[in-house]
């Protein structure tokens, strides 16, 4: 708030006498109000990354779902294996194993995954999106393993907790596109355990990579074909 004083002149006449009149002051009272503009521009540039996130995020989903039609139909009777006795209860422990073993598979590029492990209608987030449903998982996994060349994939660390565990990994990759670029990144997934079941009910990935310097990888040229076995060969 600014306070602004003015104090207009008043002209005496000499010819009175007696007390000199009082002045009257006047105050003015200014309200300044206004956004940080620099708030402002850093909340857009965010909304617009994010919007970019999520674009590139369906368009991959998208890109899986079209490859999908290409590939052999072996391979597609291999992928569908979503008919699985389904227990009322697991056990804990056994299904910190079975997510162990799917690393061990590479289950986020192959779709190769312990079902059971799992609710049918689990949530699956990363930091692009989430969404609910096992069998979109599953397919997402899958689709994405068909636009890849060459991959590692590494569990580094589990920890336990009371309803969740948290599994560590390390994950590389040549996309086959036609600039090859090399995908890499560390990061961490959260298994939170329905108390019911036992089974995974939210599955939430976390990239140790900030979202745009990951689209970046996406977009960088990779090696040329014939240098790809000395610059990738420890994949």
């Amino acid at each position: 708030m600014i306070t602004l004083v003015s104090s207009p002149s008043i002209n005496i006449s000499p010819r009175f006498s007696g007390p000199t009149p009082q002045r009257r002051r006047r105050t003015y009272t200014v309200q300044c109000s206004g956004k940080n503009q620099t708030s402002r521009s850093s909340a857009n540039n965010n909304e617009d990354k994010n919007v970019l996130i999520k674009l590139a995020w369906y368009s991959s989903e998208l890109l899986g779902i079209a490859a999908s039609f290409f590939r052999s139909p072996a391979s597609k009777v291999e992928a569908q294996d979503s008919e699985f006795e389904r227990s009322c209860v697991v056990d804990r422990a056994q299904v910190m194993e079975n997510i162990k073993e799917d690393f061990e598979r590479s289950y986020f590029i192959t779709g190769n995954l312990t079902l059971n492990a799992y609710e049918e209608d689990c949530e699956f987030a990363d930091p692009a999106a989430s969404f609910k449903g096992l069998g979109r998982f599953k397919r997402n996994c899958t689709n994405f393993g068909s636009l890849i060349e060459k991959s590692k994939m590494k569990l580094t660390k589990w920890e336990e907790f009371e309803d969740k565990g948290i599994g560590h990994w390390s994950f590389s990759c040549i996309l086959l596109f036609p600039w090859r670029p090399i995908l890499s990144a560390t990061g961490y997934t959260e298994y939170f355990f329905d108390p019911k079941s036992g089974r995974v009910c939210r599955h939430a990935e976390h990239w140790n990579v900030p979202k745009m310097a990951l689209l970046k990888q996406i977009l960088r040229p990779g090696p040329k074909k014939d240098l790809s076995a000395k610059k990738t060969g420890d994949f």
